[in-house]
């Protein structure tokens, strides 16, 4: 945890000037528990910290609320739910992909609508770029952004996108951006190749690593301080009384940026280790460690195999009709740190395969912190490519066909398992950019 105490802390590497509100849990804190259920144990996250103090940092503050079913307190009640309480003034929540409530499949999302128990106008945001963003913000009024969600820690999952968009949205109309931290599922791990900037799209806008090791608040000091300089604006003109000179921190293509951190975190800490209540991040992530095996075995996206859409274990379960019982075996023989394959046979209900009998296998993860996402996916792939019916997902983009290359970065990875390298030597190639990542992002470390 980080030593200092104080309310608000500037911290400055290089370049980069971030901005962090740090609250201390205090008896209030326990008081935002539920009657009867004593003290929180664990984690405690910057949402339960925010509310325990009664929302005092946005008083008088008009409010935007980015954020989806996962903005929960420990009582599961929605933070949303939790402002209007507290009679804050919220002018508009904004939903990212499968939207504010939860209820679209992947790459959908929930139109405009009135929420019926706030009565708060809900503004589609997903998709939306920066520019989109900072209409959506100017509609509603707001001039205080704050960002709940729970990530699980992967490049290509777009809530983080979604992030930087309306960080630099908030940017450029002069609101401040708030983020309420939470556990990361895979921790502190670096690993994974780095985006590369031709390869750059909705499920990986900006140069980072697959498996950052960043919770979200430090990831946005990562954006405010390493990418926000470099950002355009996307407007002019700013709203009056929010000069870079009036807003510390935003002189510099920066927003002003304040993270309300989650107390009692440890660095190497997990969001499962905690017993926080899971609340799925999208229809597919319906456990933690379903977010955990993800991380590598999102990369099966971009094949012809069913990466589990359409059972109830999704990227747990990996396989293809042209399978067989081989698979397990040679996958068990490699001894992968934190994991054991099991044999599984499965018929997805809608996607790939759909109706169809596949061979392939279960993830069972045996130790969630020795366990390598990235390095166990890429050496599912390299023994899947060893039968026939083995495909890379062809992509609509001629000039990159690969859906994998966009998912990956770059096309070394699909090269590489092409010519016949394996697991460990696909990983060598990228160890010099995450010692690299791993150097620049330490100093928007908000925890040890």
């Amino acid at each position: 945890m980080p030593s200092s105490p104080s309310r608000r802390a500037l911290v400055t590497g290089g370049t980069a000037t971030a901005l962090t509100a740090p609250l201390l849990l205090s008896g209030a804190a326990r008081a935002a528990e539920p009657p009867g259920r004593g003290a929180p144990s664990g984690a405690v996250p910057g949402a339960d910290v925010a509310a325990a103090r009664k929302w005092r940092m946005l008083r008088g503050r008009k409010v935007g609320v980015v954020s989806n079913p996962t903005g929960v307190l420990r009582d599961t009640r929605h933070i949303v739910d939790s402002m209007a309480a507290q009679e804050l003034d919220v002018v508009g929540v904004f939903g990212p992909e499968h939207g504010f409530r939860g209820s679209a499949q992947a790459g959908e999302s929930e139109p405009e609508f009135k929420d019926p128990r706030t009565g708060l106008t809900v503004y589609d945001a997903y998709g939306a770029d920066a520019a989109k963003m900072a209409e959506l913000f100017t509609k509603a009024g707001a001039d205080t952004i704050v960002f709940d969600i729970q990530d699980v820690g992967v490049r290509f999952y777009t809530y983080i996108w979604t992030m930087y968009q309306a960080m630099v949205g908030a940017r450029d109309v002069g609101a401040r951006f708030v983020v309420l931290d939470r556990p990361n599922p895979l921790g502190r791990r670096a690993d994974g190749p780095m985006m590369t900037e031709e390869f750059a799209s909705g499920v990986g806008l900006k140069p980072i690593l697959q498996q950052h090791g960043m919770t979200v608040g430090e990831l946005a000091r990562y954006f405010n301080g390493e990418l926000l300089p470099d950002e355009p604006p996307v407007r002019k003109t700013r709203k009056p009384g929010h000069s870079p000179e009036q807003r510390e921190g935003a002189g510099h293509g920066r927003v002003e940026l304040e993270v309300v951190r989650a107390e009692g975190l440890a660095p190497d800490d997990l969001a499962q280790d905690h017993g926080l209540p899971w609340v799925p991040p999208s229809p597919n992530m319906p456990t933690p460690d379903t977010a955990t095996v993800y991380a590598g075995t999102g990369y099966f996206e971009g094949t012809n195999l069913s990466e589990g859409r359409g059972t109830t274990s999704p990227f747990a379960l990996v396989g293809a009709p042209y399978l067989d019982h081989r698979y397990s075996d040679r996958l068990n023989a490699l001894d992968l740190p934190g994991v054991r394959f099991r044999e599984a046979y499965f018929v997805p209900t809608f996607s790939k395969h759909k109706d169809k009998t596949c061979a392939g296998v279960q993830l069972h993860l045996t130790d969630p912190h020795r366990y390598r996402p990235v390095l166990t996916a890429v050496a599912m792939l390299a023994e899947a490519r060893a039968y026939d019916g083995f495909a890379w997902r062809e992509d609509a983009n001629t000039e990159h066909p690969f859906w994998i290359d966009k998912l990956s970065g770059s096309p070394r990875l699909r090269t590489m398992l092409d010519e016949g390298h394996d697991a460990h030597q696909c990983a060598s190639a990228w160890k010099t950019e995450t010692r690299a990542f791993d150097h620049t992002r330490r100093r928007y470390f908000l925890y040890g």
